[in-house]
């Protein structure tokens, strides 16, 4: 039985349809799952967190490969299937709740005897972006974040600061990690087919920020703000937001040789780091 009758086996059987509301697709392409796995190099020393598992296909997967498997499952109607298929494996666990509610730090910590902890999903693309700043931003123990997302965004979080194609989140994933795009995804590779196509994206994190800056949240402040009035310059977005006067902002920029219609897409992560520090002197 390939994956895709086995999904259709699956939804048949449990009487399951694709929920829209928590933005249901199921994959069912063998080759984009086990280079899913291959990518995100899942081995025995990890502990890999797999958020949103679904029909469990990725699941199926990561069990074979991985130390365990801790599936976080909004949808109730899921969890009968996955107890179904994954009860007899040892190394399986299952929780019934929101994933930004979790407690992952102490998640991660109850499983302290592996060596790495890896996150593997296939994100419902209608709240990708709080999740990945969640694992981002709790600072937890990771490795390594290996996740399925439409194919826009993960051009927008692999972009290079400084490029046309950023927005405020380009710069908090170059802030914590090593970005890259694995696996390109047609849209033909789910039942039932959204109608974009997707990608997985791999985001190595860093032992420590690629840049020191002095104040981290007032460094985050000043991106978000930057990006909230793209089109206007950055002075003017900054001033708008109550960070700083006009004056002050002109000063920084002559004296970073900058010019002064600068706008945020075109600053590197460097710069909006010395124009927070300079704001935090």
């Amino acid at each position: 039985m390939n994956l895709f009758q086995e999904t259709k086996f699956l939804m048949n059987k449990y009487n399951i349809t694709a929920n829209k509301n928590y933005g249901q697709n199921f994959l069912v392409d063998e080759n984009v799952v086990s280079g899913i796995v291959q990518n995100a190099e899942v081995s025995k020393n990890d502990l890999v967190i797999e958020i949103g598992p679904g029909l469990g296909t990725l699941t199926s997967y990561l069990l074979e490969n991985a130390g365990k498997v801790i599936c976080i499952e909004l949808d109730t109607h899921m969890l009968k299937i996955l107890n179904d298929r994954f009860s007899l494996y040892t190394n399986f666990e299952l929780i019934n709740d929101d994933v930004l509610k979790v407690n992952l730090k102490e998640l991660i910590s109850q499983n302290s005897e592996f060596e790495n902890v890896k996150v593997v999903a296939n994100l419902p693309y209608y709240i990708t972006t709080p999740i990945i700043m969640k694992l981002l931003e709790d600072k937890l123990n990771l490795t390594s974040i290996t996740v399925m997302v439409q194919k826009e965004v993960a051009e927008r979080l692999t972009e290079a600061p400084g490029s046309k194609n950023t927005g405020s989140i380009t710069y908090s994933i170059n802030y914590y990690t090593n970005p890259k795009t694995v696996i390109d995804v047609p849209k033909e590779s789910f039942i039932p087919s959204p109608k974009v196509d997707s990608s997985v994206i791999k985001l190595d994190i860093l032992q420590e920020p690629k840049i020191k800056v002095l104040d981290e949240e007032l460094f985050f402040k000043v991106i978000k703000c930057a990006f909230m009035q793209k089109r206007k310059t950055l002075i003017n977005s900054l001033s708008n937001s109550g960070i700083t006067t006009k004056e002050l902002l002109e000063k920084i920029l002559t004296e970073m040789k900058l010019e002064l219609r600068v706008r945020a897409e075109q600053l590197t992560l460097e710069q909006f780091g010395m124009i927070s520090d300079k704001l935090k002197e």
